[in-house]
């Protein structure tokens, strides 16, 4: 059975599609078909962590919802694109797709003006799932609450959702984690990002675990090694042992225990 991963934010700047990236890539070292929809319409960019170029790419999820391709046709195999900090491709013993959302400014307009079929976009999903024998299909969401946000995460097996220890962060990510609940998410985990390394680290985690009664699945602190990395790649790879990319196997590790 192929698990839906729907990984969401309350709010932008936490770093959602950079751990996607991270953990889906993770998820396919160990032997997984695993595919990432770039459902963030508004403001997309995961594909340059694979080293794409919108030139790269012949259709978009935004080509799948205006029905000028098929949903396998905007899914790009990526899995030779995910290089080491040598350029050398990486060792993924699964196979990481990706099906990316347009940069151009013509095509954001037109779904912020037009909107686009919602149901449509659940049928693509369960064709990615069929035509493409997955074992997880992760959807990088929009932040914050809207109607394609919440079928995201209706159909989803699972939700991973992302926070900083920030005070918005924690008033917004209450609100989701209850609309999560009532859409009966049988799943839900928080990861905790960008956190200053002046927070203990099971101090924080029992804060967190404690005000919402659902487990942190990991605990990421900022690192210059990020910020310099600037999306140039997938961190893990370029940084092995670095304590992020500890924490990246951690969590796939527990996205993959339950099979």
């Amino acid at each position: 059975m192929t698990q839906v991963i729907s990984i969401h934010s309350f709010r932008g700047g936490t770093g959602k599609s950079n751990l996607t990236a991270n953990i889906a890539t993770a998820v396919a070292s160990q032997g997984k078909r695993v595919a990432i929809v770039d459902t963030d319409i508004q403001s997309p960019g995961i594909h340059v962590l694979f080293g794409l170029d919108e030139e790269d790419f012949t259709h978009s999820l935004n080509d799948y919802l205006w029905d000028k391709c098929s949903a396998k046709d905007a899914a790009y195999d990526v899995t030779a694109h995910v290089v080491t900090a040598s350029g050398s491709p990486a060792d993924i013993s699964g196979r990481v797709y990706l099906v990316p959302s347009s940069l151009k400014a013509g095509e954001i307009a037109k779904i912020l003006r037009e909107g686009y079929d919602v149901g449509l976009l659940n049928d693509g999903f369960h064709d990615l799932i069929n035509q493409l024998n997955l074992d997880y299909l992760f959807i990088d969401t929009h932040p914050g609450l809207n109607e394609e946000t919440l079928l995201s995460i209706a159909i989803s097996d699972r939700m991973v959702i992302i926070l900083r220890p920030d005070r918005q962060d924690f008033l917004g990510t209450a609100v989701t984690l209850e609309v999560a609940q009532k859409l009966d998410v049988p799943d839900i985990t928080l990861l905790v990002n960008k956190a200053p390394d002046i927070y203990p680290r099971e101090t924080l985690i029992d804060k967190v675990q404690t005000q919402y009664g659902v487990p942190v699945g990991g605990l990421f602190y900022e690192n210059d090694e990020m910020l310099q990395l600037a999306s140039g790649g997938i961190f893990w790879l370029h940084h092995p042992d670095h304590a992020f990319s500890q924490e990246v196997h951690i969590v796939a590790r527990q996205l993959t225990a339950a099979e």
